[in-house]
């Protein structure tokens, strides 16, 4: 592998790629929101910027992690997310064919309208908002367009810790933080969640052994947002003290009004046939994640 350009870095997924590669491999790291002493600011919406810093480099990898993930602010800047969702990604297709390096894209069960019980790797997306459709597009686009490409699909990330991770662990860590002891989680909403430090793990497998093409990564074991919630709160032995009261998603309408599938669970079909899959059981990697980025968090 030796040199990466890893695009759009500064989150909770750009962290656990850093952590995964940084050791063997020769890394220029960039995104928007410069939040770490390795990374360098570029925003790869601009096209002239992007390429030059990438050719610059002359990297054996592109790796394009970076999006805008806040369904509701998507919902409500339809623009802003089609241009750094889908665009942007066309930008490292471009950028990856000129220098006939393999790209990385990172996909997104958002992509399914959730009417099925599970998701395979070759089932038909069907999106329902525009953070979906973007994600799609740029899906698509890398899939039509790419020399060489690498999609791996991810679940309800979990990874970062309180600085990074901006999805429902932290938000249900910060009301735990907060001295709340009855916690409202909707027991409509049901998927697969995703540990970004093993599903980099597993991105690097696939990468070594030059295995093209899409993949779903996710942790091992469907499960629901209330079903996570309950886990998290006995992890930290909370049980006595932290009630987790169900409710349905009309709770929140006001707060989460974009469209959510009520089914984002995804199986690593390929991956198992190809004897790779090497994603945890969401429990094991929740209790790791808990337990190593959120030690103290508590007091």
């Amino acid at each position: 592998m030796n040199r990466v350009y890893m695009a759009g870095c500064g989150g909770m997924l750009g962290q656990a790629f850093y952590e995964e590669f940084a050791g063997d491999n020769d890394l220029r790291c960039t995104d928007i929101d410069v939040n770490e002493d390795w990374l360098t600011h570029l925003d790869f919406r601009d096209f002239s910027a992007y390429r030059d810093d990438v050719l610059a480099f002359a990297p054996d990898h592109l790796f394009h992690l970076g999006a805008l993930t806040d369904l509701e602010y998507c919902e409500t800047h339809p623009d802003e997310t089609y241009a750094t969702n889908t665009m942007a990604v066309e930008n490292a297709v471009y950028i990856a064919n000129d220098l006939d390096i393999p790209l990385l894209y990172i996909g997104t069960a958002g992509i399914f309208d959730g009417r099925q019980d599970l998701y395979d790797d070759w089932d038909t997306p069907n999106p329902l908002g525009a953070y979906g459709r973007a994600k799609w597009a740029g899906e698509e686009f890398v899939k039509q367009n790419a020399h060489t490409y690498l999609i791996c699909r991810a679940g309800w990330m979990m990874g970062g810790g309180p600085r990074k991770d901006k999805k429902f662990i932290q938000k249900i860590m910060q009301q735990l933080h907060d001295g709340c002891s009855e916690l409202h989680v909707v027991h409509d909403k049901v998927g697969t969640p995703t540990y970004t430090r093993d599903f980099a793990h597993n991105v690097r497998l696939l990468l070594e052994r030059r295995w093209w093409g899409l993949y779903n990564v996710v942790c091992q074991g469907a499960t629901s947002r209330l079903e996570v919630a309950q886990a998290l709160v006995s992890e930290l032995g909370l049980d006595a003290s932290v009630s987790v009261r169900p409710v349905g998603s009309d709770f929140f309408a006001d707060t989460y009004f974009a469209p959510r599938p009520d089914c984002e669970r995804l199986v690593n079909r390929k991956l198992a046939l190809r004897g790779l899959d090497v994603m945890r059981p969401w429990r094991e990697a929740l209790a790791e994640y808990i337990h190593t980025d959120y030690a103290g968090y508590l007091g």
